[in-house]
């Protein structure tokens, strides 16, 4: 495929990165400082506003409409100027567009798109990670209100959240599978309970544990069909797999590019492995662009990837893993003296990319079962 710009893709690119250079924020390396995530929303809005957030996604909603090509070259220009990657919500908005009806897209997509409304994901639970259909938490119908009793976990940006995209159990006489059902629930009620959790890196305000003791959420907020919360989840995770829906190459090529500015300062100062070890990460940063440009590409052609998000899952961990591992690598011993290291910090917070949105070991019994055709 042709990977160079067409004239209206040039355009687009000189316009973004001219508004990028009057208006990046500045934020710290992401998923290594609490303030990072404190100022995403200020970031979504200034995206948005300027015209450069939700391009893919339809006019009506407040998106663009344009081909998603679009958004690998806002990603690829984010890298260069490290700036940060836009905020990570395509999954979301994919799960909305797919199954809800009429009403609550018309109701949230437009909140959500715009940032004037904050979501949370309501899957994961103690013990419902990987097994995602055992998950115990309950909703059940009382007049035209549905009850939520339960407990989520890794539940990200939860406290902030005016939203959450819950998936509870309505029917347990069924398989597990199907007695599913998926909820927007508003967060804004004395039943439910945030419990913050401190990540090893030392990030505070990411994740959460989010206690629903007799949270109540309207009938007419269901997302989808009664039942139907195990499709509706499948099409979440399906896309949280896809790097291009999450603009994570950007995030890695940001840091790749800091780790690359430090080793050409002073490269006398560092062995000969570390200097690979970051050249490795520019290699791998670079297959898994070129990989969203073809995926992003097949979609525009109407392929539905399916369980080949699977392999992109893996791909993103192998990446983030490589620019974890030179990371710690140019730290050095700082790595060890100093608790504030961002680099550490970013390895840290790498290795949790195997187990987050489905461990490597799902991923590939997903792709020797549904891809390969292996017994």
């Amino acid at each position: 495929m042709d990977y160079r710009d067409s004239h209206e893709e040039r355009a687009f690119r000189a316009r973004f990165r001219a508004w990028l250079a009057e208006n990046n924020p500045g934020l710290p390396a992401s998923s290594t400082d609490d303030a990072y995530w404190q100022r995403q929303a200020e970031w979504h809005t200034a995206l948005y506003r300027a015209g450069f957030f939700g391009l893919s996604w339809p006019k009506r909603y407040g998106g663009h409409e344009l081909p998603t090509v679009f958004d690998v070259i806002l990603d690829e220009e984010v890298a260069r100027a490290s700036a940060p990657p836009r905020p990570s919500l395509g999954y979301l908005v994919q799960g909305l567009t797919r199954h809800a009806n009429d009403i609550i897209k018309d109701r949230f997509l437009p909140g959500l798109i715009s940032g004037q409304e904050r979501w949370c994901q309501g899957f994961s639970e103690p013990d419902a990670g990987s097994d995602l259909a055992a998950l115990r938490t309950t909703a059940i119908l009382d007049g035209d209100e549905y009850v939520i009793d339960g407990h989520k976990i890794w539940t990200s940006y939860s406290d902030v959240a005016d939203w959450c995209f819950l998936l509870a159990r309505t029917d347990a006489t069924v398989a597990k599978h199907k007695g599913l059902t998926a909820f927007a629930v508003p967060m804004n009620q004395a039943a439910i309970e945030q419990r913050p959790l401190k990540m090893i890196n030392g990030i505070t305000t990411e994740f959460g544990q989010v206690m629903f003791d007799g949270a109540r959420v309207p009938a007419a907020n269901m997302l989808g069909d009664p039942g139907e919360g195990w499709r509706v989840a499948m099409t979440i995770v399906s896309h949280e797999r896809e790097p291009g829906e999450l603009g994570y190459q950007a995030r890695y090529a940001k840091t790749v590019k800091e780790l690359e500015k430090k080793v050409a300062a002073a490269p006398e100062s560092f062995r000969n492995d570390v200097r690979e070890s970051v050249a490795w990460a520019y290699v791998q940063t670079e297959m898994l662009r070129l990989h969203v440009c073809r995926r992003l590409s097949e979609r525009l052609d109407g392929v539905d990837h399916g369980p080949g998000g699977s392999i992109d899952k893996l791909l993103m961990t192998w990446t983030e893993q490589s620019v974890g591992a030179a990371a710690v690598a140019v730290a050095g011993s700082s790595a060890i003296t100093d608790s504030e290291n961002v680099e550490l910090k970013t390895y840290l917070y790498s290795r949790a990319q195997s187990v987050m949105g489905g461990t490597s070991q799902i991923q590939k019994n997903i792709i020797a079962g549904r891809i390969l055709g292996m017994a």
